[in-house]
């Protein structure tokens, strides 16, 4: 699940990410700063307890801004701005390269931008989707969603149609695999080298999904 690898957009974008307006800037600055009060909220009280006027009062904007950015609660922690950083890391890599080492290199690099601010609020991205019953549930849209976003880089490299099946299979496989990766290595709290999990997950991929 990309989304899961970082909760915002790293400082430094891959060569060939479209830089961003001032605007958007600033959009992404309104995002981040009520995704911090939200996560500072949940952290505090729990998710169910939180309603969205409290995220609004801690985040000094209105209600109506929250609903704007995010349409359900669900979404401040499933939406963020990776997905243009990730597709043109994957655009960057070399067309003959597998695409499980492909998605290695694009995650590993992730993971290295990650300040200690994100990494807390990437463990509790992790343990909202394992214990939230309503998160839980949003996801099956997201991974769907990024199944689509890596079928289409596969099919520019492969020139098969992006709804190819085993495009989708391979994108399905890669995407599951980072899930059960970070979602082992909260469960472990956090006591493996996340880098080090994603590497081991990607080479039982490599290998074929042999033991």
């Amino acid at each position: 699940m990309l989304r899961m690898v970082s909760a915002r957009t790293p400082a430094t974008a891959p060569p060939g990410t479209p830089k961003i307006g001032l605007r958007e800037r600033k959009k992404i600055q309104t995002r981040e700063a009520i995704r911090r009060a939200a996560y500072r909220l949940f952290e505090a009280q729990g998710y169910e307890a939180t309603p969205i006027d409290q995220i609004a009062e801690a985040a000094d904007v209105s209600p109506s801004t929250v609903f704007r950015y995010f349409p359900t609660k669900e979404d401040i922690v499933l939406t963020d701005e990776y997905d243009t950083v990730w597709e043109a890391g994957l655009r960057a890599r070399p067309t003959d390269e597998p695409m499980v080492e492909s998605m290695r290199r694009v995650a590993v690099e992730a993971l290295r931008e990650l300040t200690a601010a994100d990494r807390g609020e990437l463990v509790q991205r992790i343990q909202l989707v394992r214990d939230v019953p309503a998160i839980r549930g949003r996801t099956a849209e997201n991974i769907a969603r990024d199944t689509a976003l890596i079928s289409a880089v596969l099919a520019e490299r492969t020139g098969r149609p992006a709804d190819d099946l085993e495009l989708r299979v391979i994108s399905a496989a890669i995407l599951a695999a980072l899930q059960e990766a970070m979602l082992s290595w909260v469960a472990g709290g956090q006591r493996a080298e996340l880098e080090a999990l994603v590497h081991r997950t990607m080479d039982v991929l490599a290998r074929g999904l042999t033991l």
